[in-house]
């Protein structure tokens, strides 16, 4: 028992597993999902402590104080607002127990041991991890293009004057609004906030 409590203290027994999809609805994360918006659970991993949920949408945390407390705080990273960045996996050596998948997501960074013997599963969700990574990467880029590109377009219009046939007041309005309307659409369109295509081409639930 001694040993146990010794184990559970210094964190050597919180090596994770990751739950099967007819167990998703046995987790607390399970509770937090946002399934009246169409939100689907990809991925957990559980350990003594702490829950990793990814859904299409962000990555669900349910923070263990520790493996000793029942006290929990649930913490939500959805991947619009909180990019993933530096995803690595350490696979196991011939005596580890585990092998561990480290990311930033919103510059949080997160390192999670898991039992080797979960090895496959783990790889489908490096890769799914990685592919949205390399997508966030490439749109943060174009997005940066956008706003050179209309930042030209301004400083154009700007050298040739106002429009002929309208005031001042008018050409202010209609390149306003045409930049609001123009800004926004692209912003859509490089701004992903369900990457539910990624983990279905991935991992097979």
């Amino acid at each position: 028992m001694f040993k146990k409590l010794a184990s559970d203290a210094l964190g050597l027994s919180d090596i994770g597993k990751v739950i099967e999809p007819q167990d998703y609805d046995k987790t607390e994360s399970d509770d937090y999902v946002l399934y009246e918006k169409g939100e689907k659970i990809y991925f957990i991993i559980k350990t003594k402590a702490d829950e990793y949920c990814f859904t299409n949408y962000a990555l669900v945390h349910v923070d263990g104080d520790s493996a000793l407390s029942k006290k929990r705080t649930l913490k939500r990273y959805d991947y619009k607002y909180h990019p993933i960045r530096y995803v690595s996996l350490e696979t196991a050596g011939t005596i580890d127990l585990d092998v561990e998948i480290k990311f930033e997501i919103g510059g949080i960074p997160f390192s999670i041991d898991i039992n080797k013997s979960y090895a496959d599963k783990i790889r489908d969700l490096y890769k799914s991890l990685v592919t949205i990574e390399q997508i966030m990467r490439d749109n943060e880029k174009h997005r940066s293009n956008m706003l050179d590109s209309i930042d030209s377009a301004q400083k154009t219009l700007s050298s040739n004057g106002f429009s002929q046939g309208q005031s001042p007041a008018e050409s202010y309005k209609a390149i306003t609004e045409f930049t609001h309307t123009w800004l926004k659409n692209m912003s859509d369109t490089y701004s992903n906030s369900d990457f539910g295509h990624v983990f279905d081409l991935f991992i097979k639930n």
